[in-house]
């Protein structure tokens, strides 16, 4: 509580040294359109929905068949868990999988480390594709920085296929892929070597459930529908500023590109680093006010992470979960 309140403190400092307007501020949050909010919320839900599937296909060489409602519930306490404890609260969700459809908790790492693979593939081919286009979009660059975000999206692009290059290594080859990782590192220290190898084990673990090409086509569809969820919410988001905000589907990609990156830095309770992510975008991007780029980031932060947070919690009561437990995980595979 003394660091929220401590990091409120300074972010209050901060506006007012740059000539916030409070009274701006509020009337842009007072003026906010109420059924486009709720339209995001609900793009919130079905994109847990989205991951509960894809992870069904991921956990299929452990079990063929694992409750689809099991799994939903698991993912909207995880989220609830991540928001309220940071980065540890990552952990619940595979360690809730496992104990309800008993499985091994480090196989459901595995499907985590390889969940985390195709998120980052997916924001990596957001990213390239939207800073490949920038300069047609509105976004306010010179022509020196246009050329930077142009041929910095498509080393991104590039770096994509690499990395999918090697997912299809790892899927076609897996045993020999592990063997040759683990020779090339085997000059680390014993205890780097050994979580070395737990993390290489789990992602080859993981590669196990997408060896058919159609659980391979199931995994990058969910992952396209939970993608298209986030954008959906963005767009909702932007819509409920009326006409404080003109943003077309392009303009959302870029912000979308730039705001996954801010989400890998956690904060209890606060979200990460998505909330000055937000507001660094549309200020020096954008050209968009700093009263209205403030309540952008405030709404988007309150929808995508606290909106969940009551249904969480009453999943986890319903269920009898108990929250001192859950924050003294300890994962089986350190990722």
């Amino acid at each position: 509580m003394v660091c929220l309140a401590a990091a409120v403190w300074l972010v209050r400092r901060f506006l007012q040294s740059r000539g916030f307007d409070w009274r701006a501020f509020g009337a842009t949050l007072l003026a906010l359109r109420w059924g486009w909010l709720a339209a995001a919320a609900v793009s919130v839900m079905a994109g847990y929905y989205g991951r509960a599937l894809r992870w069904r296909v991921l956990m299929r060489p452990v079990k063929p068949d694992p409750s689809l409602w099991n799994l939903f519930s698991a993912t909207v306490i995880g989220f609830t868990a991540i928001t309220l404890l940071g980065r540890p609260g990552e952990f619940v969700r595979p360690y809730l999988i496992a104990s309800k459809e008993k499985v091994s908790t480090s196989s459901q790492m595995a499907a985590l480390v390889l969940e985390r693979i195709y998120d980052v593939l997916t924001v990596l081919a957001i990213f390239g594709f939207a800073l490949g286009r920038v300069r047609r979009s509105d976004a306010a660059l010179g022509p020196a920085l246009s050329w930077v975000f142009s041929t910095g999206g498509w080393l991104v692009g590039a770096l994509s296929i690499v990395v999918l290059a090697l997912l299809a290594a790892f899927r076609h080859f897996s045993a020999a892929m592990r063997r040759r990782l683990l020779d090339a590192l085997a000059a680390l220290p014993e205890q780097h070597f050994k979580r070395a190898d737990r993390l290489i084990t789990a992602f080859v673990q993981g590669v196990e459930s997408t060896k058919s090409q159609k659980a391979m086509l199931l995994v990058v569809w969910y992952t396209a529908i939970e993608w298209a969820t986030i954008a959906v919410t963005v767009f909702c988001v932007m819509r409920a500023f009326g006409g404080a905000l003109h943003f077309g589907w392009l303009d959302v990609l870029i912000f979308l590109g730039f705001l996954a990156f801010g989400a890998v830095v956690q904060i209890p309770g606060v979200g990460g680093g998505t909330q000055v992510v937000s507001v660094l975008v549309l200020t020096e991007l954008f050209r968009v006010p700093l009263e209205i780029s403030t309540s952008v980031a405030l709404v988007l932060w309150f929808i995508s992470f606290v909106v969940v947070v009551p249904v969480g919690v009453a999943l986890a009561l319903h269920e009898g979960v108990r929250w001192r437990t859950l924050k003294q995980l300890e994962p089986e595979v350190n990722v």
